[in-house]
């Protein structure tokens, strides 16, 4: 599936274990070239002006600043940032919100590990 060039990316989720998980997803589908890792929302903004990723997944419910929060700081820093939602909140208006403050896509945990591969390619593919 690594049709797709590698790109840095920014894992962010309160749950160290969601961080591996999703980092072994990305990295064996050949989808990183450099991985960085945040474990709030406040750690994510700052980490996104550090390393500048190509794409960001977020967690929704973390401390600190939730997903929706910090995906509304990184889009204020970079309007064109790529940001993936993964959450294991199923409700529709916490998505729509989140599709509406700028994040191109979302994953539900728990997830499939081919589906989140393809979800990451599609977002890092688009302009």
């Amino acid at each position: 599936m690594s049709t797709t060039a590698s790109a840095k990316i920014l894992i962010v989720d309160d749950a160290s274990f969601m961080r591996v998980v999703l980092k072994d997803i990305l990295v064996s589908h050949g989808l990183v070239s450099q991985v960085f890792e945040a474990g709030d929302g406040v750690a994510a903004v700052e980490s996104y002006k550090q390393a500048k990723p190509d794409i960001v997944t977020m967690d929704i419910n973390m401390p600190k600043a939730d997903g929706i929060q910090a995906l509304k700081a990184i889009m204020q820093l970079n309007p064109k940032a790529k940001v993936v939602m993964v959450t294991s909140v199923e409700q529709k208006h916490i998505v729509q919100d989140a599709m509406r403050a700028g994040a191109r896509d979302y994953v539900v945990k728990p997830f499939d590990r081919s589906n989140v591969a393809m979800v990451i390619s599609k977002v890092i593919r688009a302009r």
